[in-house]
């Protein structure tokens, strides 16, 4: 019997995948605001929180471990500015539909984080 896998797959190879969703997240913590997909996003969205979390914790650990999913850049703005998280139990992150893609009608969003 086939087993369900969880996550999306976007056509790509699992290495693929991991860069891929590393570099959306890093762009994401960069710019604090990026258009993509909706798949994408809610994508992101699982992959980027449980990082902001981790990135409240402040410790060396933490760090490294942001580091090892992050631009060294991205890795280093989440450590420093995830105290605007502090109160905050989850749910870092808003989606906002834009409406269709043009070229394929894929359904557009803004993610950007909350608080």
């Amino acid at each position: 019997m086939r087993d369900v896998r969880e996550g999306r797959i976007f056509g790509r190879e699992r290495d693929q995948r991991k860069a891929f969703m590393s570099g959306l997240a890093s762009s994401l913590v960069i710019s604090e605001k990026i258009k993509t997909t909706e798949a994408r996003a809610k994508e992101l969205r699982m992959f980027i929180e449980p990082l902001i979390t981790k990135a409240r914790e402040d410790t060396l650990h933490s760090r490294r471990l942001l580091e090892a999913r992050l631009s060294a850049r991205a890795a280093a703005k989440l450590a420093k500015e995830a105290k605007r998280f502090e109160g905050r139990p989850g749910g870092y992150t808003r989606i906002t539909k834009i409406g269709k893609r043009q070229g394929d009608a894929a359904s557009m969003v803004y993610i950007e984080f909350v608080a």
